[in-house]
């Protein structure tokens, strides 16, 4: 392939929908989505991505029912004790994007130390979006900015390149996936997606595999990025 996106994000959408289409309580629907993250974390790394940005926990998706919470806060404990070893093998960095602190403690220790074990890793970057919105990640970047200005430790000057300093997450996205057919941005990076090729996937995400990643990749491929200019032929 010849132009491959260095960052990649993907909102990980259908869980819910595969399971009950099965029969399946929604908790089997999230516990293969995440043997899927392993999947496509896989090859991600395998292609040359750099970033693989994944929205795995909305600051909205506290608003459902509270057994389908508690399995998605024990989630990251299953993922990590079955594929650790593997992601350390292929030398993949775990990072994680959002407010950890609203989590048990245990789902806290779990990610904190997946990203120790994985900090000096230097192959693709998993950062896993937990308990993000984006709205929320640019107010509290602004408020950090406002207390630094406040407190003399810089001028009044930002500009736009180091707006994303303060941001959870400081790269742009070049290509964005929604799997399962919905066609929203869902308070998902809305800095990061401003040139953003976006791709909207009908298969749900425990059946999204390297086929689909590779048919996305693809159509990133076939599109001309002028991010406001002309291209070569254009007058």
């Amino acid at each position: 392939m010849n132009k491959m996106p260095e960052t990649v994000a993907i909102i990980m959408d259908g869980n819910g929908r595969w399971a009950k289409s099965k029969g399946l309580p929604r908790t089997a629907g999230h516990k293969k989505g995440a043997d899927t993250i392993r999947t496509i974390a896989l090859e991600a790394n395998r292609l040359g991505i750099k970033k693989l940005i994944l929205y795995a926990f909305s600051t909205e998706n506290w608003k459902r029912p509270e057994d389908e919470i508690s399995y998605l806060c024990k989630l990251p404990g299953i993922f990590f004790s079955k594929y650790i070893k593997e992601l350390m093998k292929n030398n993949i960095r775990v990072t994680f994007a959002g407010e950890l602190n609203r989590f048990p403690k245990e789902t806290q220790e779990v990610i904190n130390k997946a990203v120790m074990q994985t900090a000096h890793n230097t192959g693709l970057e998993l950062c896993v979006a937990i308990n993000y919105g984006s709205r929320r990640e640019m107010l509290l970047g602004m408020q950090e900015y406002a207390r630094e200005v406040a407190e003399g430790k810089r001028e009044n000057n930002l500009t736009e390149e180091e707006f994303s300093k303060y941001l959870f997450i400081p790269e742009e996205v070049d290509l964005l996936i929604r799997t399962s057919g919905e066609e929203r941005i869902s308070n998902f990076l809305l800095w990061q997606l401003a040139y953003s090729e976006l791709i909207f996937d009908k298969t749900p995400w425990p059946d999204f595999d390297e086929k689909a990643l590779d048919a996305c990749l693809k159509e990133y491929e076939s599109r001309d990025r002028r991010f406001g200019g002309l291209n070569t032929n254009e007058n």
